[in-house]
């Protein structure tokens, strides 16, 4: 599969920036590959690379030969997945991206589960946000999506949505504890710790603020919900998450939903890159992840 290394190479020097770079990353010589890209230029009848005084660049023409790269390889691996399940036999690589909501308990669980009866399929796993997640579908680095309140949604295919309430969390002792009802407001009033603007819970939350004249002011603003999670614990503050990334059993933390009066819930979307087929690998771990989402209990 001559044409496949050239097309790793490729995208070897579009990654790097720079032939010398990629050379050594590749492990061949420079001119051997400036060779070769030269080659591959000529008989395809174009240029991919802008030549820089400091490296190169993708032009037009490189990013869609680039994108049919990547398409190409996805079809193999889609075949070759094909082929392994003839035999018996399921192997394959499926590659997640994902909220972080999803790091500490959903997803360990459907991977392990997924991997139990077929240990011949490994995972990758990407933490993106939601910009980012819909992103790596487009370019085919990621096979799935699982992502909270996506912006875009132009390329992606949603193959199952669930709600999920924006839920408060704090110390079992926190003054809201015992309130039979959390209103926004009242949150908004104690210290609190928020994800940063680019994450759909933030979002939910800033758009929510706004329509009761009230402005989300955290105490700690981060890109970390682990961060979150630990640091209600230390100070008498409240965290904003999503219920897929908590468990009832952790006794040191409380968490509730927020009034559906102050904020709808957000959809948590599983999706893939529309048009897009599959392999039998993702496409099976795909319907194990709907089915797990649908049987979630609620809030």
């Amino acid at each position: 599969m001559q044409h496949l290394e050239t097309f790793r190479l490729i995208e070897a020097i579009a990654r790097a920036g720079s032939i010398r770079k990629a050379a050594e990353d590749s492990n061949i010589t420079a001119s051997a590959l400036n060779r070769r890209l030269a080659r591959f230029e000529r008989e395809f009848g174009s240029q991919i690379f802008e030549r820089l005084p400091r490296g190169v660049r993708l032009n037009a023409a490189g990013e869609l030969v680039l994108q049919h790269f990547r398409a190409q390889l996805s079809d193999l691996a889609r075949v070759q997945s094909q082929v392994a399940d003839l035999r018996g036999v399921r192997r394959g690589h499926v590659t997640i991206a994902c909220s972080q909501a999803l790091l500490p308990f959903f997803l360990p669980q459907q991977i392990a589960a997924y991997r139990t009866a077929h240990p011949g399929v490994t995972f990758a796993v990407n933490v993106r946000d939601r910009e980012q997640a819909e992103a790596e579908l487009v370019s085919f680095r990621s096979d799935l999506a699982l992502v909270f309140e996506p912006r875009v949604l132009v390329d992606f295919t949603v193959l199952h949505a669930v709600p999920q309430p924006v839920c408060a969390l704090f110390a079992p002792d926190h003054p809201l504890a015992g309130r039979p009802e959390l209103r926004l407001r009242d949150c908004l009033d104690h210290p609190h710790i928020a994800p940063a603007q680019k994450y759909g819970v933030r979002g939910l939350l800033d758009t929510a603020a706004k329509a009761i004249g009230r402005r989300v002011t955290p105490v700690v603003e981060t890109e970390s919900f682990e961060l979150i999670r630990y640091y209600v614990v230390h100070e008498r503050a409240i965290g904003f998450q999503i219920p897929i990334g908590l468990s009832s059993q952790d006794k040191s933390l409380i968490f509730r939903p927020i009034s559906g009066r102050d904020m709808p819930p957000g959809n948590l979307l599983l999706g893939q890159m529309r048009g897009r087929v599959l392999s039998v690998a993702t496409s099976r771990f795909a319907d194990q992840v709907a089915l797990a989402l649908a049987n979630m209990p609620n809030v």
